[in-house]
């Protein structure tokens, strides 16, 4: 047996042939600096709909992105056929930094959080004022998901021809969110869609809404039937016309510059997954009397420093209260 010493000379050395005839394994990936950028349109079953410039591209996601997963809004890179041709696909290769995230987990207990849009400006949260009665614990978990997320929140309020708006607005009052109320005359007649129209321009918006309030006949108003029809046929393609109920759609707004984002009707929205740091953000008046809480302060505790703070006459005691009946909804069942 030949034996080699510490200076073997690399010409004396056999190796064997790759019989594949292709290129060795390595861990470094391609840049893909000519990759093209799009918006995820809705996902299904591992395959994405994506908007490259004016086309409609099905794509799928990179390996090399492991884990991470796109979702509705995601801002990605895609390289491979572009063209949307029928039975085409291309590769999602980058996901870009998102915004803003609209979270939410199955319940309280349930410690898997889901990502349910990306990069939303706003979210909207439809709710009808009878039939089916209005749920606050479900809106105020609404809330706290959004100011969490870095989403503003838009009220939507439906069926005012069957109940006055008056009292579920006061309990929002102090939080200085804009609303529209509509009757069902005008969700038949557009009228409701020209006033919702009017804060959703140049945004992209999340509308969210359990089932029976008016969420998908508002959408449908909103967006353009042609755009409609050629995402039912992508639908069609790939999710066998499932989305509208089943998934996130992002569609484009008829006359006006921007998104609406269509989600599956909710009956819970868990919280497990927010952090009460977070959500004081969106409260600029009461943070800076958060300096002197304890550690890990939750806001809503005998040595949080907020008391103290509106107590010097800092910020309203109304805008604490509302913080804190927020925050304790973690602890609150919906039908409370």
């Amino acid at each position: 047996m030949r034996r080699y010493g510490k200076h073997t000379d690399e010409d004396d050395i056999r190796s064997r042939p790759n019989r594949k005839g292709n290129r060795p394994r390595t861990n470094i990936r391609p840049k893909h600096e000519d990759a093209a950028e799009g918006m995820v349109l809705t996902v299904d079953r591992g395959r994405l709909t994506c908007l490259v410039e004016d086309r409609v591209v099905m794509a799928m996601k990179a390996r090399e992105l492991g884990r991470k997963a796109a979702v509705v809004g995601d801002r990605v890179a895609l390289v491979g056929d572009l063209s949307g041709k029928k039975d085409t696909l291309a590769r999602i290769v980058r996901i870009a930094e998102r915004s803003s995230v609209l979270r939410r987990t199955a319940d309280d207990d349930d410690p898997y959080e889901r990502v349910v849009v990306a990069n939303a400006d706003q979210l909207a949260i439809v709710t009808a004022l009878a039939d089916p009665e209005p749920r606050p614990r479900l809106i105020d978990r609404c809330l706290v998901a959004a100011y969490d997320g870095g989403l503003a929140p838009l009220l939507v309020l439906t069926k005012s021809d069957l109940a006055p708006p008056d009292k579920l607005l006061e309990l929002y009052g102090d939080l200085d969110i804009p609303y529209v109320v509509t009757s069902r005359a005008e969700l038949e007649n557009g009228d409701a869609a020209d006033r919702v129209r009017e804060q959703l321009d140049g945004r992209v918006t999340a509308f969210v809404g359990h089932s029976g309030v008016g969420k998908t006949t508002l959408v449908n108003a909103l967006v353009p039937k042609d755009r409609r029809r050629l995402t039912g046929h992508v639908n069609a393609v790939t999710g066998r016309g499932r989305h509208t109920t089943t998934s996130a759609l992002a569609l484009p707004l008829d006359a006006a510059d921007g998104w609406v984002v269509d989600t599956p009707g909710v009956r819970s929205f868990g919280l497990a997954h927010i952090d009460p740091s977070r959500v004081i953000h969106a409260f600029p008046d009461l943070e800076p009397g958060t300096e002197g809480c304890p550690r890990a302060c939750s806001h809503d505790e005998p040595d949080c420093a907020l008391d103290a703070w509106v107590a010097e006459g800092h910020a309203d005691p109304a805008r604490l209260y509302s913080l804190r009946r927020l925050l304790a909804t973690r602890e609150r069942t919906e039908g409370d």
